[in-house]
């Protein structure tokens, strides 16, 4: 009887770890990053509501895939699932590089607003290459970093400015500094060896580098929030019951609400430790933001051109 119960205990442990699923999920920023917390929600959300069936692994700070290979892991079945910044993966397709055409969408309201317009066309993409978004979620309003003060675009030549997609880079070249390719990972190295002086990014990514040891001055533009996105392959989200797939998706839609508020403390926080640490924080001049104005509307007509009819629409469906 005692070795009936025996096979019988070990059937259950052998059926429930059959029915659990393990995914592992790279992530390209560090664990104290606000994208990276709520990803952890996220995970803890999913393993609560599914008793553990679905258990996610997030690996941040790049551990797993560099940052510009996570996108290919998921579409290639290395990883189930991933997180990146779209507009990197703008050269692929322009219609990913919406949220980072300068001046465009410059505040939370905006912002949230362009996603609604080029969510459906951004879904239709990642559709076709096997993978499903679950949520987007804005980083904080980009700025200017700088080793020295500039109060116009005549002040930015020469810089070696960090370029993470091609509109950054397309910055750069307008403004006559010099674009480097540089991964967040790999940021404050790149301006501890003065690879790179110059830099267009959030507060968050600012403090996640401790930008006050390199450089000195801090412009808030607000000149594009550009999105993260999490996404699933379609074969790993369809090998889920429907009661799992639909834990995934209510913990998604929480985690995108969550994550645009948690956007808007952090931009707000992140600002005032720059200033705590002794940078000098403010507004662009009215010349800088004029100058910068104008490179945007280029960059803005150049973007709609190379997006074609789905641009257009989008920019169309966004200023209505």
């Amino acid at each position: 009887m005692k070795r009936l119960l025996g096979f019988a205990a070990a059937a259950v442990l052998s059926t429930t770890a059959a029915a659990q699923t393990k995914w592992d999920m790279p992530t390209p920023y560090p664990p104290t990053n606000f994208h990276t917390v709520n990803i952890n929600q996220f995970a803890a959300d999913i393993d609560k509501a599914t008793g553990g069936k679905l258990k996610i692994t997030v690996h941040p700070g790049a551990s797993l895939f560099k940052a510009n290979e996570i996108k290919r892991a998921v579409q290639s079945g290395q990883a189930p699932i991933g997180e990146i910044l779209l507009s990197g993966y703008s050269n692929e397709d322009p219609v990913f590089g919406v949220d980072s055409v300068p001046f465009l969408a410059t505040s939370y309201p905006e912002a949230k607003k362009l996603w609604a317009a080029s969510k459906k066309a951004t879904e239709e993409r990642f559709a076709k290459q096997g993978m499903k978004i679950l949520y987007a979620v804005s980083w904080p309003p980009q700025g200017i970093y700088t080793n020295k003060p500039i109060a116009s675009v005549a002040d930015m030549k020469g810089l070696k400015m960090r370029a993470y997609n091609p509109n950054t880079a397309k910055i750069a070249e307008l403004v006559g500094a010099q674009p480097v390719t540089v991964q967040a990972a790999e940021l404050a190295q790149a301006m501890t060896t003065g690879v790179v002086n110059a830099n267009m990014t959030s507060g968050a990514t600012g403090v996640d580098t401790k930008a006050w040891e390199h450089v000195k001055y801090y412009y808030d533009t607000q000149a594009w929030l550009p999105k993260n996105v999490v996404f699933v392959s379609q074969k790993a989200f369809d090998a889920l019951d429907k009661p799992t797939q639909d834990a995934v998706l209510k913990a998604a839609a929480a985690a995108e609400e969550r994550g645009w508020q948690e956007s808007e403390k952090t931009a707000k926080s992140t600002v005032e430790t720059l200033a705590k640490n002794g940078m000098t924080v403010g507004p662009p001049s009215a010349q800088l933001r004029s100058d910068l104005k104008k490179i945007g509307d280029t960059i803005t007509a150049d973007w709609v051109k190379s997006a074609g009819a789905d641009g257009q629409a989008i920019v169309d469906a966004f200023k209505k």
